[in-house]
């Protein structure tokens, strides 16, 4: 670790205590069962990402045995964790790394429902306010791809460029989310299974009704802009 210098020594240390952290967080909001599923987020100021071992328990994940990798998906050796295999999906969190430079963090989950839409290959519609809030719109599908090399982020990057989606659903595989850092990302999960169960549920009673754009348009810059934020000339 040494050789990276104490500021990025710093920030890998940190980064390592936020993503075993985050991982409760799948658990807490049933996102996940078992070993399925991921954070990783990117080290800043670095061409690192941190990521969780395979097939470890979630309740075993701890900082030491989070996995450092470079952005070509390959374990830093000689780190703490770097005698475990990282997550299956690691070629996929390096790719989306590689090629979307604004994205700090990637989640993938099974969630029930998001991962059912998935499997039908169908867009979530944007027919909540949430939605429109949250994601800007639908929350696209990517094209179906085998776990193994970076063909699944392949399928991220290209569904989520050019859309304001933080949340793509892989065809019969599941969601994935990509945050400003990880727990954005981890919030972005969240919030695509709890929209994706109630679409689902209102779906069952009637015809959806849509959101016009513009609605979609105004909500989503008053959410992403104002909300949260201090009015003008608060004190702080």
């Amino acid at each position: 670790m040494s050789s990276f210098g104490p500021r990025i020594e710093v920030a890998v240390a940190r980064l390592r205590d936020d993503i075993a952290r985050l991982h409760s967080e799948l658990t807490r909001n049933g996102l996940v069962v078992w070993t399925g599923g991921n954070v990783s987020g990117r080290v800043p100021g670095a061409d690192l990402f941190v990521i969780k071992p395979s097939g470890v328990d979630y309740a075993d994940l701890a900082p030491e045995n989070m996995i450092l990798c470079d952005l070509d998906g390959n374990v830093i050796p000689d780190t703490p964790g770097a005698d475990r295999s990282p997550s299956s999906d690691t070629a996929a969190h390096a790719y989306v790394y590689r090629h979307m430079p604004e994205v700090g963090g990637v989640v993938h989950t099974h969630s029930t429902y998001a991962t059912a839409w998935a499997a039908r290959g169908e867009a979530i519609p944007c027919v909540i306010t949430a939605m429109a809030d949250e994601f800007g719109g639908p929350v696209p599908v990517g094209t179906f791809a085998i776990i193994g090399d970076d063909t699944i982020g392949r399928g991220i990057v290209d569904a989520l460029t050019g859309h304001r989606s933080r949340a793509v659903l892989m065809q019969n595989h599941g969601p994935f989310t990509i945050g400003t850092d990880a727990r954005d990302a981890v919030k972005a999960a969240v919030m695509v299974e709890d929209v994706a169960r109630t679409v689902h549920i209102a779906r069952q009673g009637g015809e959806l009704i849509p959101i016009p754009q513009a609605a979609i348009d105004s909500l989503f810059t008053r959410y992403q802009n104002v909300y949260g934020q201090a009015p003008q000339g608060a004190l702080t």
